[in-house]
């Protein structure tokens, strides 16, 4: 400090600090003179000293006036006056500038700026080695909250920037850490820094900055949601032109963008996801075999989009959807199917339907492409594929059907499908009321339809609930009978008596049908097994004649009158040749209410019946003797017989039906029906009396019960009702 004291005068240091600025201006003006002097005899020591003088007397001053105008006005004449010497002395001269930009004195902070100013124009590209901690210190700056400091630190900035980009010492690795930690700053202010620094970097061709996109990309996302449309058009601007030079380079690390790029598509913000599900698309064409691992997570982005509020997403979402879909990726080269199918399940719980669409789609698609890995994941995503069938959509509902149908295949898949489908519909009966009939109709569409039936049927045989089985046996008697898909087993049925296929067909679905009075008789008259429907009529007792029997009646009347049992109408102009027909019909008419419309209807339909053609001495000697020897026509003019004959051995057997053993199983199967009701009704009696018990207890013991009038103990005449009518 003694030789610093030497070489410059006592005046010059007290107007460096003085409040005039014509006597600090002419002090620093002295003080550069000097310090060029020095510099020319080589004096460094003496310089080092003038420095530190400098710095410690006036830049680190507690004196306000000596850190804002002598020591930085001094270190800046020190430093012009160095010339092409100063480099050697910046390790001294750049710190406590620095320093002076985290002054509480804002008039301290903009001399600080501009004295680096003039430090920067004369030093240039030797002023690169500091350029982290000069960027650190205008990154703060730019969100000073002095406008003439933050004026002073744009001017640095652009002074700053025309360095780098001329400088060939600029090091892009280690700034990139300093970027990618000040990318998650809020302030709009140092935004606009960073994206203006971003985007001129970008400019100059020696830095690879699309190399360390990754690193900073997320920021850029980030500020498109900003409050500052300014900020979003930059940063929008400055993603467009770096995806433009994705689309031109060929290497490019897609797949740590691809992470950015899936989370930043969940965004609440719509232009940030917009963007990012553009990028997206962009990266599905031109990622190649490097986006292969991420194809998971790029379809999880994906599928929600599809159901986005805005058509723009919508769109793209769907073309990025479909090109995906179009890769064929193979597991060997990282192709991940369980993932792949982990966020396919987790979109079946969208409430978007047109996501849950999209996911069915991929699954079906998986299947078909990697069958046998998908079946090794079947644990994890079959439950969500059974809950899906409650989908309120019917479009979801037919699509999880074809990927149940796919899977079921092989005959182990296809019996579990069936046990589930058993079981959802057990559990909740409103799916049965809903979608049983679709479900049941597009399965056998799908699969066999015999081979759906006669599995249905082998699990409602053993079923424990009797009253899910009855119902569940007349919804699919009552599909059987409808569906324009099952023509084809109707027509197998009708040849029961004929065709061994047919019997056995017969036989299949009889032991679960004796489950329901009415689905038996059915299934008797679509085969055209008249006698034992007969027989089934005949050995009904009064308490299986319930209200759910003759709701089961009425539709049974009416479908009579549809074109499907055209044939059994027709077969009423020979009342002679179908006696048995003419029988059971006249037995349903029997156990019909008179009042009823079905009553109406199947007696309008009896009375048409020709009894001309109805010969006694024939019916005579069929009833006495040849039950089962009635002549139907089949198509094609084979004549068959019906039944077969009561009296012939083996317990009545017909094209390998017995119907004594058939009609003994329906008897037995109604038995447990009645004792079941019985059960049930006894456990409502005993719940019923254990309450009014209860309540009898709790009452209070002085109250006595109040004397019947005489004319309450007769029932009202209002509630008599005639002969035959039935409480419906």
């Amino acid at each position: 400090m003694a030789d610093a004291l030497s070489v410059i005068p006592a005046a010059v240091l007290r107007n460096l600090s003085d409040k005039l600025y014509e006597k600090r201006k002419n002090a620093a003006l002295e003080l550069e003179g000097i310090v060029k002097q020095l510099a020319l005899a080589g004096e460094h020591e003496k310089i080092t000293s003038v420095i530190h003088l400098l710095t410690t007397e006036f830049t680190y001053s507690p004196q306000a006036n000596h850190r804002k105008q002598g020591g930085l006005i001094g270190l800046a004449a020190a430093t012009v006056g160095l010339t092409t010497e100063a480099a050697q002395h910046l390790e001294q001269i750049v710190p406590p500038v620095l320093n002076s930009f985290l002054d509480q004195d804002s008039r301290v902070r903009y001399y600080a700026c501009e004295a680096l100013y003039n430090i920067a124009k004369v030093v240039r590209g030797d002023f690169i080695v500091f350029f982290n901690q000069i960027f650190d210190a205008l990154c703060k700056l730019s969100a000073d909250s002095d406008a003439n400091v933050q004026s002073a630190a744009h001017l640095l900035d652009r002074l700053v920037k025309d360095i780098v980009t001329e400088s060939d010492q600029f090091s892009i690795e280690e700034f990139i850490p300093l970027l990618r930690e000040r990318m998650n700053v809020l302030n709009p202010y140092v935004r606009q820094f960073l994206v203006g620094w971003i985007t001129v970097l970008d400019s100059v061709p020696d830095i690879d900055m699309l190399g360390f996109l990754p690193d900073f990309l997320d920021g850029l996302f980030n500020m498109l949601s900003d409050s500052s449309h300014e900020i979003r058009q930059q940063a929008d601007s400055a993603l467009s032109e770096f995806l433009l030079e994705i689309k031109n380079s060929p290497s490019v690390d897609y797949g740590r963008m691809a992470e950015i790029l899936v989370q930043r598509a969940a965004s609440p913000d719509e232009f940030t996801r917009l963007t990012a599900i553009t990028w997206i698309n962009e990266f599905v064409k031109l990622g190649g075999d490097q986006l292969v691992p991420y194809y998971a997570d790029i379809l999880g982005a994906i599928l929600p989009c599809i159901s986005d509020k805005e058509e723009k997403i919508r769109v793209v979402a769907r073309e990025t959807n479909e090109e995906l879909r179009s890769i064929r990726a193979d597991p060997a080269e990282g192709f991940d199917i369980g993932s792949m199918l982990s966020i396919a399940r987790r979109q079946l719980s969208s409430e978007w339907e047109a996501t849950r669409i999209e996911a069915l789609q991929w699954i079906s698609m998986l299947l078909k492409r990697h069958r046998s890995e998908v079946i090794s994941f079947l644990d994890d995503i079959f439950d969500t594929l059974l809950k899906a069938l409650s989908d309120p959509s019917d479009e979801v509902v037919l699509l999880v059907l074809e990927v149940h149908a796919c899977i079921a295949k092989e005959t182990l898949h296809f019996r579990r499908l069936v046990v589930f489908l058993m079981q959802k519909f057990q559990t909740d009966l409103s799916l049965l009321e809903k979608r049983g009939t679709l479900i049941v109709r597009r399965l056998c569409v799908i699969l066999d339809a015999e081979r759906v039936y006669r599995e249905f049927s082998a699990i409602l045989e053993v079923e424990t609930d009797l009253d899910f089985a009855s119902t569940m046996v007349q919804a699919l008697n009552l599909i059987l009978l409808t569906s324009s898909e099952l023509a084809d087993l109707r027509a197998l049925l009708k040849k029961s008596l004929v065709d061994a296929a047919g019997g056995k067909l017969f036989l299949s679905l009889y032991s679960s049908w004796c489950h329901s009075p009415m689905a038996t008789i059915s299934l008797c008259l679509l085969a055209q097994a008249y006698y034992h429907a007969c027989s089934v009529i005949q050995s009904l007792n009064e308490e299986d004649i319930t209200v759910k029997f003759f709701v089961q009646l009425d539709k049974l009347i009416r479908l009579l009158e549809t074109p499907i049992f055209v044939y059994l109408r027709l077969q009423l102009l020979e009342p002679g040749r179908y006696p048995w027909l003419l029988k059971a019909l006249n037995g349903l008419l029997m156990l019909l209410p008179q009042q009823s419309d079905a009553f109406k209807i199947l007696e309008t339909r009896l009375r048409t019946v020709p009894l001309y053609t109805f010969g006694n001495e024939q019916f005579r000697q069929t009833s006495s003797g040849n039950l089962y020897m009635q002549n139907l026509h089949i198509s094609g003019g084979l004549q068959i017989t019906e039944d077969g004959d009561k009296n012939s051995d083996a317990g009545n057997f017909y094209n390998g039906i017995n119907f004594t053993s058939k009609l003994q199983q329906f008897e037995e199967m109604q038995r447990q029906h009645r004792d079941h009701l019985k059960s049930q009704s006894q456990s409502r009696m005993f719940t019923s009396s254990t309450m009014s018990q209860e309540i009898q207890r709790h009452e209070e013991p002085s109250r006595q019960p109040s004397p019947v009038p005489p004319d309450l103990t007769r029932p009202s005449s209002r509630s008599r009702r005639a002969p035959g009518q039935l409480p419906l």
